[in-house]
C-alpha cells in the first residue's frame, strides 16, 4: 500500500520501519529533514512537505508530539488535508485532545477523506519491535480497511468505537492510570527508604503480586533512579494529564487524582525534569520526604 508517514521521532521511526518491513511503499516527512533522509536506506522516499508526502498516498499516518504539531501538519496550504486524495484515510497515532480529534474528523469529511484516531500504548522499544497496543476509533469499514496496517506496527489492536475521539479518550485515561501508578511508586518508595527498608525487595513482592511487565519495568526505573534517556518525556506526561482534565471538564466528571498529578508534574518541571522520563515524577515524593536525590537532572 502507498503510505505517507509524518513524524519520525522515537515512536514514528520504529513504526515506519515496521511498515517498510511489511513491504509497503512509504513517503515520509519530518520537520528535521535528516530523520527522513536516514530512512532512504530502508526504502522510504523523503519529501519536502506533508502535502507532498500525501499526494499519491492511500493512507497517511501521523505520529507527532501534541495538538499544535498535529494541527500545523494537517491544516494549511501544505498540510495533509490539502495533499491527501479523496477516499484516502488519515490515521492519527498521536496523543491529542478529544477536541482536536473532532476537528480532524470534520475537516477530512468535508474534503472527502477518511479519518481514524489510532493512538498507541508502548515505549520506543515497543514501537521498534512491533509490540505496541493500538486503540482505534472511527467508522468500522475504515478501520477494517486498514487493520492490516495497524497490525503491522503492533501486537494487539483494540476498537474504541465509531467515534474517533473515543480512542483519544481511551489513550488519555490510560496514560492517567499509568501516571497514577508512577506517583504511587514514588510515594511508597519514599516511605520505605526513609524508614530504612529495602525498596528493591518491596518491588520484588509487588511484581509477584501484580504480575505486570508495566509495574516491573517502571518500578525498576524508579527504584534505580534511571530516568535518562527518556522513553516518554515528563513534559509530555504533563500535557496528557492536562488533556484528560480538559476532557473530564467537558462532561463535568471530577478527576481529583488527575489534578494532584498535574501539580506533581508541574513541581517536577520546576525542578528541571521536563526532559527526564515521566517516571521521574517519583523524585517529587522523595524531595518532599527530605531524601537525597541521587540522580539530579
Amino acid at each position: 500500500m502507498r503510505i505517507a508517514f509524518i513524524g519520525l521521532g522515537k515512536m514514528g521511526g520504529g513504526m515506519t520501519r515496521n511498515l517498510l518491513r511489511a513491504g509497503h511503499q512509504l513517503t515520509v516527512y519530518n520537520r528535521s529533514r535528516e530523520k527522513a533522509e536516514a530512512l532512504k536506506a530502508d526504502g522510504a522516499e523523503a519529501t519536502r512537505s506533508p502535502a507532498e508526502a500525501c499526494q499519491n498516498a492511500q493512507v497517511a499516518f501521523t505520529m507527532l508530539a501534541d495538538d499544535s504539531a498535529v494541527a500545523d501538519t494537517v491544516f494549511g496550504e501544505h498540510g495533509i488535508a490539502a495533499g491527501l486524495p479523496q477516499g484516502a484515510v488519515h490515521i492519527s497515532s498521536s496523543t491529542i485532545s478529544a477536541n482536536l480529534a473532532r476537528r480532524l474528523t470534520a475537516e477530512h469529511a468535508a474534503k472527502g477523506q477518511g479519518y481514524l484516531s489510532a493512538p498507541v500504548f508502548g515505549r520506543p522499544d515497543a514501537a521498534e519491535n512491533k509490540k505496541l497496543i493500538v486503540v482505534a476509533g472511527g467508522k468500522t469499514e475504515e478501520i477494517e480497511r486498514v487493520r492490516f496496517l495497524l497490525e503491522a506496527v503492533s501486537r494487539a489492536v483494540f476498537i474504541a468505537g465509531r467515534e474517533p475521539f473515543h480512542a483519544n479518550l481511551f489513550k488519555l485515561c490510560g496514560n492517567f492510570m499509568l501516571s497514577s501508578m508512577l506517583e504511587t511508586f514514588g510515594e511508597a518508595f519514599a516511605t520505605l527508604r526513609k524508614s530504612g527498608a529495602d525498596h528493591h525487595a518491596f518491588l520484588e513482592i509487588m511484581n509477584e503480586l501484580f504480575g505486570s511487565p508495566v509495574y516491573k519495568n517502571y518500578g525498576t526505573t524508579i527504584a534505580d533512579e534511571e530516568f535518562e534517556p527518556a522513553g516518554f518525556a515528563l513534559k509530555l506526561g504533563l500535557k496528557d494529564v492536562r488533556l484528560v482534565l480538559e476532557a473530564a471538564g467537558e462532561v463535568d466528571a471530577p478527576m481529583p487524582l488527575a489534578s494532584l498529578l498535574r501539580d506533581q508534574l508541574l513541581t517536577a518541571m520546576s525542578n528541571g525534569q521536563e526532559q527526564l522520563d515521566w517516571s521521574s515524577i517519583s523524585q517529587v515524593a522523595s524531595r518532599n520526604a527530605g531524601l537525597t536525590i541521587d540522580r539530579n537532572p
